[in-house]
């Protein structure tokens, strides 16, 4: 594995450039424009768009010369410290042949999307070693409402270089909150679910599933030794696409020096019972021997934590006690 580079940490007056690498900005809201861009501001942070995120195709997204000009602009911007995905979408992986690598190397900044978004960001570690970050994108900084916990760990991911612990949130919603921004239904937490115990270290690989999956077979797949796997899936992940997605990851090449998984919690949708999920981690022999958590604070849900996609992770998982400490950010 090419060494880590760990981009600068986000400070009072750190410059952001919001891009649309998958889907444009054009579908969101004016509300959820003005709710995120005073959130973003109320940190003390100085925004910027790329040129061409307004722009809006049949695919509801923008033409790839118009992404990557974005995200070269935004990297080679010496006044900018972060770039945030504005949204998620299906199509950013159109853009790996056409990113010049060397260009991202040389100016590490933090990268941070969630979804669509998985397939740069393990693509990124993969040819340069940078170490980019699974969380709220621009949009999801939109959401009026119970965004305490995500701002939470937004910001001791982002901006503070201590260790910390992840915690199970109180309460999590799967609703359309950028539809009706009142119209809020919270679920209990009933905190994570232990499938296997034991204990390990690593390297934060994966967020969403069938988007890494994407990366397979190519130069952009990240290494998989000396691992701690984070996996999520959206509502139309159901039980049958979820195993065979893992199932396929599984296959992959060095699966052996996987040390751990941990779950981001199922969309309602996808009707993802317990019993089938333990099912299906509990059939591959693969997973025997690695610690399994499941239903934790990332993903398609709300809330969501920050974690580094090729930071580092130690994993105590036990009926009494688990644990998630986030060491290397």
């Amino acid at each position: 594995m090419i060494k880590a580079k760990f981009p600068k940490k986000l400070n009072k007056g750190s410059g952001i450039r919001i891009i649309a690498p998958s889907r444009s900005i054009a579908i969101i809201s004016a509300e959820n424009r003005k709710i995120a861009n005073e959130r973003l501001a109320g940190l003390g942070f100085n925004i910027s768009f790329g040129k061409h995120i307004e722009e809006c195709d049949d695919f509801l997204s923008s033409s790839i010369s118009s992404r990557i000009t974005d995200l070269h602009d935004a990297f080679c911007d010496d006044s900018i410290d972060a770039v945030f995905s504005v949204i998620g979408g299906f199509n950013c992986n159109q853009l790996l042949r056409y990113i010049d690598w060397g260009l991202i190397k040389n100016h590490p900044k933090i990268f941070i999307g969630y979804s669509d978004t998985t397939a740069l960001q393990n693509a990124m570690l993969a040819k340069t070693g940078l170490v980019t970050y699974s969380g709220p994108a621009w949009s999801t900084f939109g959401q009026k409402l119970y965004f305490d916990y995500s701002m939470d760990y937004f910001k001791k991911c982002l901006m503070s270089n201590n260790p910390f612990d992840i915690e199970p949130s109180e309460n999590w919603s799967d609703d359309a909150w950028y539809e009706n921004q009142e119209n809020r239904h919270l679920i209990r937490n009933k905190g994570w679910r232990v499938i296997n115990k034991g204990k390990a270290e690593g390297i934060i690989i994966g967020a969403n599933l069938c988007t890494l999956n994407l990366l397979q077979g190519t130069e952009y797949f990240p290494d998989l030794n000396n691992s701690i796997l984070f996996i999520e899936d959206d509502e139309s992940s159901d039980s049958s696409l979820f195993d065979r997605d893992l199932q396929s990851l599984i296959h992959q090449k060095r699966f052996g020096g996987v040390r751990g998984l941990i779950i981001g919690r199922f969309q309602k949708q996808s009707k993802m019972e317990s019993h089938l999920l333990d099912q299906i981690i509990l059939s591959k022999k693969e997973l025997s021997k690695i610690p399994v958590i499941a239903d934790v604070d990332f993903g398609h849900t709300s809330p969501i934590i920050t974690y580094p996609i090729g930071g580092e992770v130690k994993v105590v998982a036990d009926a009494k006690r688990s644990k998630i400490e986030i060491f290397k950010h």
